[in-house]
Order: structure tokens, then C-alpha cells, then sequence
């Protein structure tokens, strides 16, 4: 067995020898200012020289897991190239985009010029044998298939919605066609790391959520759990940037039809509704339903979701404050603001982020809940890469620690 494969192993199966690394978090957390850092400690069965060496980020090759892209061409799939050059145990040696299949990835997106990284390819020529896990950035309806021919010992974040919605009926009447790997759809563990981190630690196949779940879900679920809001009534007002629609040419998301304007779309029908009540169904343990309604902004990227709740009674605004805190208390990628300060979308663009707060309704006994999220990064790519490092068994902050961009 190769060094390479013998690492592998190592992290999937947790076996021993001299080049088996182990890494234990530590439920500390350093606050400097609004800055939460995940400390990590790192217990390594071989010299201390090597430890020394591969905690300051300056592992060889040997050191490095194998990554497949899968959709490489588009958003999500650039976004995942994007952060893995910051990721110190990962290398890409695979990259699918069927009609680019051939080129070289700076002449899709030329902001990776600088990138050293294997041609496009077509699926159908991808050498599997040559990866330890991938990323499944393809459209929904064309995953199920593809990871149902995959080879069983890889790990598979997959991006799409293919495998999100528990119920193949519901998931059959959302997006209007047949469930093609249902047994698939049994082990798929659904992946809202904050909510769900021991499922993915030890899953195969993780089903990434959606963006404007995860924006909803991530200030819900905590409330839901403890029953400090009410289930019924909860109205949701999400807004998001025309990146979220892909990179498809489409005539509806043209400079000329989103510039100056903002309008909505998908009312009572959007398929992140099935996806939302399933989750927040699981926390009451009983049928949620809600009223969503999406709108597209102006913007390349970002997202906000502006939620409506009735509060239990004798619950103020200030306990929700106080428990969203306290339940985040130790996460690095989600954070309650202070006092009455306003989440901005243009304060998580780039990054891995979740910030969130809470106000009073003017109606008494109600609540107002704001989030914000980049949906590339949070309510996609970043969240993907979080998911992975997790069934990888290493820090899930590795590759994700880079500041938001402003201005």
C-alpha cells in the first residue's frame, strides 16, 4: 500500500502506524472580539519533529487526501477549487465538467490562471482509482446516478438536492422526476454541520444543504429544539444573489433583467420548502410547515432571511438571544451578534460565516430573526468543505478560516 493510500486508510478506518495522524478537538474557544476560534490539539504517532512540522501547515506530499471535482465549471465547483488552495492535507487530482471536458480550468475561469490543476475531463473518463473523496457540484437530477456507479470507498459530498429530501415521494413531486438511487438515498446523511456534526463524522455520502436551509435552519432548530417559539405561523422572507441561480445562461438572470430591481420568485412552490419543513419538522418532532417566500437581489452573492416567529408564552426576545448564544457558544463559523446590531450580507461575503441576531416584533409576543450567509461559501462550497473534513476525521475549519472580503 502507498504512503498516500495508507493515509487514507488511516483517516477512514482510524488504523494505526508510524504515518498515522490523529487530530482531537478541543472544545476551547478563543474570543477576540466577535472572533471565535476552534483550538485544535493534534496527538501524532510519530516523531516530534514531523508534529512539529505538519502542525505548521508544511505537510509533503505524502501528507495529501486525493479530490475529485465533479462540475468544475460551475459556481460551486470554482468556489471548492477556490478554498481548497488554502487547505493544507487536500489536493485536487480530479476535475469533471462534460462540456468543457479537455480544457484547462483558467480558460473556464480565468481568475485560477495562477492554479496548478489537472484538465477538465468528462465523467465518463474520470479515473476514480485516482481519488480518495469528492465533491458532487452537478445539477440536480444527473447526481444520482453518477455517485450510485462510484466506487464504495469514497467519501462523496454532494451539492445538488439529489439527496436532501428523506422522502423519495416528496422529493419525486418536488423536482418532478424519478428518484433513480433510493438505497443510496437511505444512508445519506444530511449535512447542517452545526446540527448534525456525529451523523457526518461517520458517514459516506453527506447531502449538502441547500442555501436558503441553512440560513434558515441554523437560528431555527436551536429555538424549535427547546420550544421557545411556536411552530406554527412562521413566515421566512429570504433574499439572495444571481449566483444562487447558477452559471447558466439564462435570459431572466441577464444584467439588463436584474439590475435596479428586485422581484420574487418560486412563491409557495420553491423547492427549498420541503427541504426547510423537514428539518425544522425533525427538531418539534412534528409536521412543520411554513411560508417562504424567496427574492433575487442585485448582487453576485450573499443572502439574508428575515423570519417571523410567535414566542411561546412568557418567552422574551431576550431568551431566544440568550439561547441562540449560549448554543453557539463554541462554534467558530456561527455568530449572534451583540445588542441591536443589523447582520449585513456584505460582512460574510467570501467567507465561511453565519451571523445572526434577534429583535422584537412591534406586535407583542412575536420575534423577528435576521440571517445572513454567503450562499457560495456557508450555503454551499464552504459548509461542502466543512462536511468533508469532518468524515475525514481533521479539523473542519481547515481551508475555511479566510476573513470576509470588504469592501
Amino acid at each position: 500500500m502507498s504512503s498516500l493510500a495508507a493515509l487514507s486508510s488511516s483517516l477512514f478506518n482510524g488504523g494505526g502506524g508510524a504515518s498515522t495522524w490523529k487530530y482531537q478537538e478541543e472544545m476551547k474557544v478563543s474570543k477576540v472580539g466577535k472572533l471565535r476560534i476552534r483550538v485544535t490539539s493534534m496527538a501524532a504517532s510519530s516523531s516530534p519533529a514531523q508534529t512539529a512540522s505538519f502542525a505548521d501547515g508544511k505537510a509533503n506530499k505524502l501528507d495529501k487526501l486525493r479530490i475529485g471535482v465533479l462540475g468544475a465549471s460551475g459556481y460551486t465547483g470554482s468556489e471548492i477549487i477556490r478554498l481548497l488552495r488554502n487547505h493544507p492535507h487536500f489536493q485536487i487530482t480530479l476535475m469533471t465538467a462534460d462540456r468543457k471536458a479537455g480544457q484547462s480550468i483558467e480558460s473556464v475561469f480565468p481568475h485560477l490562471v495562477t492554479q496548478d490543476l489537472p484538465n477538465l475531463v468528462a465523467v465518463k473518463d474520470a479515473d476514480f482509482s485516482a481519488v480518495d473523496a469528492v465533491f458532487c457540484c452537478l445539477p440536480h437530477g444527473t447526481t444520482q446516478e453518477i455517485i450510485k456507479s462510484l466506487p464504495i470507498n469514497l467519501k462523496i459530498v454532494d451539492l445538488s438536492a439529489d439527496f436532501r429530501l428523506q422522502d423519495i415521494a416528496e422529493y419525486e413531486e418536488w423536482y418532478g422526476q424519478p428518484h433513480k438511487a433510493t438505497a443510496l438515498q437511505k444512508e445519506a446523511v444530511y449535512g447542517l454541520t452545526e446540527i448534525s456534526r456525529a451523523e457526518i463524522q461517520s458517514a459516506r455520502l453527506v447531502a449538502n444543504p441547500g442555501c436558503y436551509p441553512t440560513s434558515v435552519q441554523l437560528p431555527l432548530i436551536p429555538l424549535i429544539k427547546s420550544n421557545l417559539i411556536e411552530v406554527r405561523n412562521i413566515i421566512i422572507d429570504s433574499k439572495s444573489g444571481v449566483s444562487g441561480a447558477g452559471r447558466g445562461a439564462k435570459e431572466a438572470n441577464l444584467y439588463t433583467e436584474i439590475a435596479e430591481g428586485i422581484h420574487s420568485y418560486g412563491i409557495t412552490r420553491h423547492r427549498h420548502v420541503p427541504e426547510i419543513e423537514q428539518g425544522l419538522s425533525e427538531a418539534a418532532n412534528s409536521k412543520v410547515t411554513v411560508s417562504f417566500t424567496p427574492h433575487l437581489m442585485p448582487m453576485s452573492r450573499g443572502m439574508q432571511s428575515t423570519i417571523y416567529v410567535e414566542m411561546a408564552p412568557g418567552v422574551t426576545t431576550q431568551d431566544l438571544k440568550d439561547h441562540l448564544g449560549n448554543y453557539y457558544e463554541h462554534e467558530e463559523f456561527v455568530v449572534l451578534l451583540k445588542n441591536k446590531e443589523v447582520p449585513h450580507t456584505r460582512h460574510v461575503r467570501g467567507s465561511n460565516y453565519c451571523l445572526m441576531n434577534v429583535f422584537p416584533d412591534r406586535i407583542p409576543g412575536r420575534a423577528i430573526i435576521i440571517s445572513v450567509i454567503d450562499n457560495l461559501v456557508k450555503g454551499a462550497s464552504g459548509q461542502a468543505l466543512q462536511n468533508l473534513n469532518l468524515m475525514m476525521g481533521i479539523p473542519e475549519n481547515l481551508g475555511l478560516s479566510c476573513l470576509p472580503l470588504f469592501p
